[in-house]
């Protein structure tokens, strides 16, 4: 049981689920609820493994095959913002197990290419002896997880469509249960891919080991949270502050977040917090150090979704700082980025200079930071960051 954001523990994703609509965080949903049930089924399933592994001394043998502890994983499937992830998230803080890993999947797939290429290198060197990589990949990843939760699970890539059956068949045979969200049902996945026959076993094998689920519902709950979110925040002070701070909890999922780096032409820019797909600066950190197009289009190619914190007032003693503004909004609005920003006054009233070409630049950018906030702008953003997720997972 876990403690999180003030609320008291609780032992089921029920239990969870429904103090989450007791306190208004989220809105019953009957097609959510299935979801919650067959969770709470999958929790029941590994606790009673777990015990079996405790109390038997062969008790780890057969935990060890799905088959023999009856447990299935799931696979959750649906439209963007109906809560899947959320799910999920309740369900693997609750999961009674200390080996259990929730991770992106394309993350855990590159992962595996560089432990089968490390094998192969290991056996040209003679240090192991399987010609096979994927046996001892599949048995090392085993002992480090027996729980494996995917978020956005989408198939792009022919080396992942190539190795996934024989992969996920050596995993399942070594216990691991898999949990996993996706866009699209099993039967889609890798639709139009190459070679896709070569890849069709794979959907068996997951419908073997996994209960396939549609999380089917009318409401966007994401694109409900976005378009509450303040996008621009005005004037400073602690409550734009502390909106600032709510709208990043909303856009990151209130997931841990962690600095980053952004490589350029052999520098990096630091940034100073990112998680989701969602990068956090101060006006200083973008604007009043020497960047320039390349650094802003490099930071827009890596994140959706940008913060920027305190933007002051700019009169002619900073055109420097205008000028970068001018082309960090450009940029932004060209890539269709999220803005999220806390500044000192309206758009209209950011730039008080009298000279220099910034006094006509800055309109454009003013108009573009108006047409930012707007809900159509939202709508575009989450509709062409869905469809470049899947394209830059393909790239």
């Amino acid at each position: 049981m876990h403690i999180r954001d003030g609320i008291q523990p609780h032992a089921t994703v029920r239990q969870r689920y429904d103090h989450l609509v007791s306190t208004g965080a989220v809105v019953r949903d009957p097609a959510q609820e299935r979801i919650v049930g067959a969770l709470d089924r999958l929790l029941d399933g590994l606790g009673a493994k777990r015990l079996a592994r405790k109390s038997s001394a062969l008790g780890w043998l057969f935990a060890r095959k799905p088959e023999a502890s009856g447990v299935k994983g799931l696979y959750i499937h649906g439209g963007v913002g109906r809560g899947k992830t959320m799910l999920m998230d309740m369900f693997f803080e609750l999961a009674p197990m200390r080996r259990k890993r929730r991770v992106h999947f394309n993350d855990f797939m590159a992962e595996a290419h560089d432990r089968i290429q490390k094998h192969r290198q290991a056996r040209k060197d003679g240090t192991v002896k399987e010609d096979d990589p994927i046996p001892p990949v599949a048995r090392a990843i085993a002992e480090q997880t027996q729980l494996l939760c995917f978020d956005e699970f989408s198939v792009t890539d022919i080396a992942d469509a190539m190795i996934l059956s024989r992969l996920f068949s050596a995993l399942f045979a070594n216990g691991v249960v898999l949990v996993a969200t996706s866009n699209v049902a099993p039967d889609d996945l890798y639709r139009d891919g190459l070679n896709r026959p070569l890849f069709l076993p794979f959907v068996d094998i997951l419908k073997r080991h996994a209960e396939v689920m549609s999380l089917d519902s009318d409401t966007d709950y994401r694109m409900e949270k976005l378009n509450r979110m303040p996008v621009y925040v005005t004037p400073l002070g602690s409550e734009a502050e502390r909106q600032m701070d709510e709208a990043w909890k909303t856009m990151t999922h209130g997931r841990q977040t962690a600095p980053d780096t952004v490589a350029v032409k052999g520098r990096e820019i630091a940034v100073p917090a990112a998680a989701d797909g969602a990068a956090r600066f101060s006006f200083a950190d973008l604007c009043e150090k020497p960047l320039g197009a390349r650094d802003y289009l490099a930071i827009a190619s890596r994140y959706s979704t940008i913060f920027i914190d305190r933007i002051p007032v700019l009169a002619d003693g900073r055109r420097n700082e205008a000028k970068r503004l001018i082309l960090l909004i450009d940029t932004l609005y060209d890539r269709q980025i999220r803005l999220v920003a806390s500044a000192a006054v309206p758009p209209d009233q950011l730039y008080i200079g009298k000279s220099g070409v910034e006094v006509f630049e800055f309109d454009r950018t003013v108009s573009r930071l108006i047409e930012m906030q707007s809900r159509d702008w939202l709508k575009e953003w989450a509709e062409r960051h869905d469809t470049s997720r899947v394209q830059a997972a393909a790239s």
